[in-house]
């Protein structure tokens, strides 16, 4: 994805926004009618490392995952795997997404879940939570910081949680002036599809210890957990590992376990 990829995606999000308009009194009366969703808890009573695992059917860096992922089967099997939370994509166009997923998934688990998706205006935030969500993806990159800090309190508002995320400095100092309480640490910068955990390693010790601490992308294996957890990741969301692969439970299984360290001590 080049910067112009990231661009038109974002574009195509910002289109949708305007088709939710007219929507909007919809969503409200979805949304009374829907449960208020539990606590986006992160962090694991037993000290180890969370596992976020994603319904993901393909990406514009990985191309096709799995095409015919079946997301209540694979969702069972994630949280059967011992999975903390479930993410679920949204975008279709790019990820091969859908609400119909969100929807089915937040019913079908008691684990918290989240909406991934290019998250621009408030709207998206109460579709988020008109379709089960218990929290919703802020992209730093996307967004100027008055709109971050908007929809940080928007969300606050709806009963939704947020994972907040950064690939630099810059934006996790962002991310923690609009009051992030869950930062998302991305290894993959969206510009080039350039993935690097040594970003993760730099930034995911100056995340405050009272701060939810999770690293993105580029999580293959349980060595890599193990190598997060050294600088004090509270979790790790894996897509593709556990989406492509023929047995989702083991998949998510064999990362779970890992103790955190580093800032995450008590």
């Amino acid at each position: 994805m080049t910067t112009v990829r990231l661009d038109e995606i974002v574009a195509g999000a910002a289109s949708r926004v305007e088709l939710l308009r007219n929507q909007a009194r919809e969503l409200e009366l979805r949304v009374a009618a829907y449960p208020v969703p539990g606590p986006f808890n992160l962090k694991r009573s037993d000290g180890t490392v969370g596992v976020i695992a994603e319904i993901k059917r393909r990406s514009p860096s990985a191309g096709t995952i799995h095409r015919d992922l079946d997301a209540s089967r694979v969702a069972l099997a994630y949280a059967e795997g011992g999975a903390v939370a479930i993410s679920v994509l949204t975008e279709e166009t790019h990820f091969g997404g859908s609400l119909d997923d969100l929807n089915v998934v937040s019913r079908l688990v008691t684990l918290p879940v989240l909406r991934k998706d290019f998250i621009l205006d408030e709207l998206q935030l109460l579709q988020a939570r008109a379709y089960g969500a218990a929290a919703a993806l802020l992209i730093v990159r996307i967004l100027e910081p008055v709109q971050l800090t908007a929809l940080v309190h928007a969300a606050r508002g709806l009963g939704l949680g947020t994972l907040v995320e950064v690939h630099s400095e810059a934006e996790l100092d962002t991310a923690l002036t609009a009051g992030a309480t869950v930062v998302g640490i991305n290894s993959r910068d969206l510009g080039d599809l350039r993935v690097d955990l040594g970003v993760v390693e730099r930034l995911l010790p100056a995340v405050p210890p009272g701060i939810t601490a999770v690293a993105e992308s580029g999580i293959e294996s349980r060595e890599d957990v193990e190598r997060l957890a050294a600088v004090g990741a509270d979790a790790v969301l894996v897509g593709t590992a556990v989406a492509r692969s023929p047995d989702p439970r083991s998949a998510v299984a064999a990362l779970v376990g890992v103790r955190r360290r580093g800032r995450s001590d008590p």
